[in-house]
């Protein structure tokens, strides 16, 4: 299983209308990436790796856990390039459980094993590798 961090902004997409589309049957797509580092990252998914749901600009902080349960396929939201080819892509995911205690940038930052977390190195990207160390430590921190 691969770890993964994908961010959204509470104020337009939260963990919370992740959690509620689920509970009505509805897996998220998580569309309208527009970065191809990212979008690589999730064609590089299988199904049942897990990510952390990070807050960006409102809050920054990691405050869930969901997992893989669609592979990638065309973004829905993406206009055809010249070719009348979709060029982004996707995965759908679903809720895996919130982080008791959200795990905020500034701690992340703080924390010297975090150092090399693709958040910190590649700030802008969202949709980035998380090692398995990282993980073990971020669950730790967040109260897992």
């Amino acid at each position: 299983m691969a770890y993964w961090l994908m961010k959204s902004e509470p104020d337009v997409f939260s963990f919370d209308d992740l959690v509620a589309k689920n509970k009505r049957g509805v897996m998220e797509e998580w569309h309208g990436v527009r970065n191809y580092a990212a979008r690589n990252n999730m064609k590089a998914m299988e199904l049942g790796d897990q990510a952390f749901f990070y807050h960006s600009n409102v809050g920054k902080e990691i405050v869930g856990i969901m997992k893989v349960v669609g592979l990638a396929h065309p973004d829905s939201t993406a206009e055809l390039n010249a070719k009348g080819e979709v060029v982004w892509e996707c995965v759908d995911m679903e809720a895996v459980k919130p982080l008791p205690k959200p795990v905020t940038l500034a701690t992340v930052k703080a924390t010297p094993e975090l150092s090399e977390l693709e958040l910190v190195k590649l700030s802008r990207l969202s949709v980035s590798k998380v090692s398995d160390t990282e993980w073990k430590l971020i669950c730790q921190m967040g109260g897992l």
